[in-house]
């Protein structure tokens, strides 16, 4: 039996799939992923720093005009459209069988394509707030401020985003943890599993079927009921719904 028939099986017999995607889920909407040799963080170090740097908390404090120029330039992609793996996850939730999306990414593209119960590990660019008042602004006051975003009480509007060194939003963490644990069939997409503590989600689950599909090897392969090695959307595009 092929990789992608034994993957439409196991769909057509679980009643509770929980989706857990890394940044390799929205390369094929034209977003880089982070680690790549074609990645953002590669993009970033022309900027004399290390990504990991331009990307903290530290630096947001410290260099906040310079912060918002890099994020403005590497981490937005506004025009960006669903794939089929965004497309096929939504119609699996409206279907009843996908009871949530857990996602690393920060682009929106799993509401954009119809999905109604994301996780959002790490933040939207969507979701932007003032630091002083808390008001909530969207994606374009960001592109369209001159220098540091500023909302009407003065106060620095700052990306509704996880940088390194913040913590998770454990609330968010939470839902996840229970999802997965009441999971039957736990999909993995466009993630090495390497970074924690989003990585180790995976040792929640206690279900039937962990399904991992990335195009390369992850530290879980042995554990999976079946690997794919391949590009998430180009695998969900022959699933049948």
């Amino acid at each position: 039996m092929s990789k992608i028939k034994q993957l439409q099986e196991i769909i057509d017999l679980s009643e509770n799939i929980v989706f857990f995607g890394g940044a390799g889920v929205s390369t094929e909407s034209g977003i880089p992923d982070f680690r790549s040799e074609s990645g953002i963080f590669k993009s970033l170090e022309k900027y004399g720093d290390t990504p990991e740097n331009l990307v903290s908390h530290s630096y947001y404090m410290d260099h906040t005009e310079e912060f918002f120029n890099y994020y403005k330039d590497n981490l937005i992609f506004k025009d960006a459209n669903p794939n089929p793996a965004h497309l096929k996850l939504s119609e699996l939730e409206k279907i009843g069988k996908l009871k949530a999306v857990i996602t690393q990414n920060i682009d929106g593209l799993h509401q954009k394509a119809g999905s109604k119960n994301v996780l959002e590990l790490h933040g939207s660019i969507h979701r932007n707030y003032c630091q002083i008042c808390n008001k909530e602004y969207g994606l374009n006051h960001i592109l369209e401020s001159e220098g540091i975003p500023r909302c009407e009480c003065g106060g620095i509007v700052k990306p509704d985003v996880v940088l390194y060194e913040e913590p998770l939003n454990n609330a968010v963490l939470s839902f996840a943890i229970d999802y997965i644990q009441n999971a039957e069939t736990l999909i993995i997409g466009g993630t090495s599993l390497v970074v924690y503590p989003a990585a180790g989600l995976i040792n929640y689950f206690n279900g039937k079927n962990l399904v991992l599909i990335n195009k390369s090897e992850t530290p879980y392969d042995n554990l999976a009921t079946l690997v794919i090695n391949d590009a998430i959307g180009e695998t969900f595009s022959q699933i049948k719904i």
